[in-house]
């Protein structure tokens, strides 16, 4: 299941078509008649999402996100509103009253999933970050957060002909207290600093989605990928609108450039963007130089055992799968004795960056001890990780390592993986200890392959012709074409 989503809706009928669409989309439904059954149904179920319907038996559906924002836990659960018909006002005094988004029967499947993917993706990405705040606490790192928030810069950029465009920059500014400017789309991908913090990009009334490739642009920068994403579609852009929030958009305007309901998703953005801002620089900061391994820049193990074991805890009580991989790298003592330590630090360096950038960002990397290294995956079942631990070794083996001297040498990995399951182990210990004797039989079995806890023999390489085991020789390869040699404690 991709999500666990809690429908209200005092209309059987109703209930029973959203959890057909959301079904078949793979999302666990589970079903509430009115307000007070939704409260209970949220400590008991613990939902992903709640959608429900504006009008209730025994409240409203504004009454109803007010008393999820005010339970443990339900001020990041996002809320979408379903109205029975597309009423402006309405919309707007729903998302006023906290909803994240508002939806009108007859709702469009493709849309509405493509919007709850967006909010699940947020949301999922947000409790990573403040994971990881957590765990600083923990450590006693906490810092009170700056109590005056400078002023946001929101960049609106029109794509097409839409004189209303000027009007509406100005009316914002006058609202709200952030800086609004106006951005030509030829000047957009013209690198600014600081960068934005929240870019609304919004398609012309007679446009053809010219909008959707900037976004992409956006998200893939290197200076705007932080940002929140605003996508404003205009209502005939249905297929469009779909494919900015999977493209990563973080909101949506399907009805064109409208300022009252642009002003109040502005706000809900830069919120979250200093939410995250600040979470991703309590990490950055406050911990760099505690709990991380100054060659690699990843995590240590002081950091990453309070993660384990936050992590375990919220395994435990969501019922959701966490993997542990533990990586060693083969032969690794023979690359120090052949070409020196620098040579070696070389080679943890390349690894720890391969690593992050073949992995999400809500999994943790971390330098376990000398050349071992340990990655903890959140919602990750067996055969997940197992892929994943495939790639990583098939990723290290087809791609020589650079040396400071300029010489290319082969490496490869050997991985140990274990996961905890609702019905399985999920203390962090025993966890690492399984991997740990999973990676011990991934040695003694030939090196470059994956082992699973479950299993006792090591699993077939996805494409054996394209990664070869490498051997221990008297001689290494410089050039990366003859056989190559690293060291390790196996």
């Amino acid at each position: 299941m991709t999500g666990r989503i809690l429908v209200v809706d005092p209309v059987p009928t109703n209930r029973i078509i959203l959890r057909v669409k959301l079904s078949a989309a793979f999302y666990e439904v589970v079903q509430a008649a009115s307000g007070k059954a939704a409260l209970a149904m949220m400590k008991k179920a613990k939902p992903d999402l709640v959608m429900t319907a504006s009008d209730l038996p025994d409240m409203t559906g504004r009454a109803l996100v007010q008393a999820l924002r005010g339970q443990d836990g339900g001020v990041r659960l996002p809320v979408v509103m379903l109205h029975g018909d597309d009423d402006p006002g309405e919309r707007l005094a729903s998302l006023a009253a906290g909803a994240d988004d508002v939806l009108a029967r007859p709702i469009d499947d493709l849309v509405m999933l493509a919007r709850l993917r967006s909010l699940l993706r947020a949301r999922d990405a947000e409790a990573e970050l403040q994971l990881r705040d957590d765990t600083r606490r923990a450590l006693g790192l906490a810092e009170q957060p700056a109590e005056f928030a400078t002023p946001a810069h929101v960049a609106l950029i029109p794509t097409g002909r839409q004189p209303e465009a000027e009007k509406i920059v100005s009316d914002l500014s006058a609202e709200l207290r952030d800086r609004i400017t106006l951005v030509d789309p030829e000047d957009a991908l013209r690198e600014r600093r600081p960068a934005p913090d929240v870019i609304v990009i919004a398609e012309g009334p007679g446009g053809n989605g010219e909008g959707l490739t900037l976004l992409a642009q956006m998200r893939a920068s290197t200076l705007t990928r932080h940002a929140s994403l605003i996508y404003v579609a205009q209502p005939h852009q249905r297929r469009e609108a779909a494919s900015a929030l999977d493209m990563g958009a973080n909101d949506l305007l399907a009805g064109g450039l409208e300022l009252q309901e642009l002003s109040l998703r502005l706000k809900k953005q830069i919120e979250r963007k200093r939410t995250a801002d600040r979470l991703r620089a309590n990490m950055q900061d406050g911990l760099r130089a505690a709990v991380t391994d100054p060659l690699t820049g990843l995590y240590n193990r002081r950091y990453t055992l309070p993660h384990l074991n936050r992590l375990a805890e919220r395994s435990a009580r969501q019922g959701r799968p966490y993997a542990v991989l533990v990586l060693d790298l083969d032969h690794f003592k023979q690359v120090n004795d052949k070409f020196g330590h620098p040579a070696g630090d070389a080679v943890l360096v390349s690894l720890a960056q391969r690593l992050k950038d073949n992995l999400r960002a809500a999994d943790l990397i971390s330098r376990w001890g000398g050349e071992e290294f340990l990655i903890a995956m959140p919602d990750t079942g067996r055969m997940a990780a197992q892929r994943t631990a495939e790639r990583l070794c098939q990723i290290m083996a087809e791609h020589p390592v650079m040396l400071p001297g300029g010489a290319r040498i082969t490496v490869t990995l050997s991985i140990g993986v274990a996961t905890a399951s609702r019905e399985g182990e999920t203390a962090p210990l025993a966890l690492i200890d399984r991997a740990d004797k999973a990676l011990y039989m991934a040695k003694q079995e030939g090196r470059n392959r994956v082992v699973t806890a479950e299993r006792t023999k090591p699993l077939p390489r996805r494409n054996p012709t394209q990664v070869e085991t490498v051997q221990a020789s008297p001689a290494l390869s410089q050039n990366g074409t003859g056989p190559q040699v690293n060291r390790g404690r196996y």
